[in-house]
């Protein structure tokens, strides 16, 4: 089983980790295409302000261009532990037990704009980029991951659990991938999109699956693994479920 998460574009800064090897990434079929961005936006950083407007930044955020021109040479850090935000502060991978996350880091995978698919143990560099970024030297991103990332996807075996946002699922469908809606009651038996704790809800999820000792098979085992962690799952289609909230 592989559950895709979205990125967060904060990230913690540093690491410990020797500097980004390309070539020691999971999923190397898409090494080109990383070391192709990688080396763009290094090149990009020389003009600071062709950076802030490729990645779509003010002035106060001037130094992710700096950021982004050390990625050859700055510290890693296992990607898991790389990002942060909601939905990473709900899965907390830190407190999981030694065996929890073993399962997690086989599991789990992070999209990424710069390395279309990060597993839990690759070491990454912070870096700056989006979805919807477009780069001079390359073009738009979608249009530079989709030939390559959608036929890695293709590839995975087992079941996939797809919680990635809307823009990075842009950037690679996969065929048959269980999607998850996270909803709440208004209060009439009608059923909203939640939005603002959406991604902790999710994060909730990633954990569950990620660290069971069963790993799922099927959209019955999601329900069913989640059901036993106290998350209230229903399938609405064929490989479609409602996350209800409280």
């Amino acid at each position: 089983m592989l559950v895709l998460l979205p990125p967060s574009e904060t990230k913690a800064l540093g690491g410990f980790g020797p500097p980004l090897d390309l070539d020691a990434l999971s999923f190397p079929a898409l090494t080109p295409v990383r070391r192709k961005l990688v080396d763009a936006l290094v090149d990009l950083a020389a003009d600071p302000a062709a950076g802030m407007a490729a990645l779509g930044i003010s002035e106060r955020q001037l130094e992710e261009v700096g950021r982004n021109a050390e990625l050859h040479t700055a510290p890693t850090m296992l990607a898991l532990t790389r990002y942060t935000g909601v939905l990473y502060d709900a899965l907390a991978i830190g407190t999981l037990t030694k065996a929890e996350r073993a399962r997690a880091d086989s599991r789990l995978a992070i999209a990424s704009a710069l390395f279309g698919l990060a597993r839990g143990t690759d070491q990454i560099p912070y870096y700056r980029l989006s979805a919807g970024s477009t780069l001079a030297a390359v073009g738009p991103l979608r249009a530079v991951w989709k030939p390559v990332l959608e036929p890695a996807l293709s590839e995975v075996d087992g079941l996939v659990v797809d919680l990635r946002s809307g823009s990075y699922a842009g950037l690679a469908k996969v065929p048959g991938a269980v999607t998850v809606r996270v909803v709440t009651d208004d209060g009439t038996g009608r059923r909203k999109t939640v939005s603002h704790f959406n991604k902790a809800h999710k994060g909730r999820l990633a954990r569950v699956l990620g660290s069971a000792r069963k790993e799922a098979a099927s959209l019955k085992d999601v329900v069913k693994i989640a059901g036993a962690a106290g998350l209230s799952l229903e399938v609405t289609g064929e490989t479609e479920l409602e996350l209800l909230t409280d």
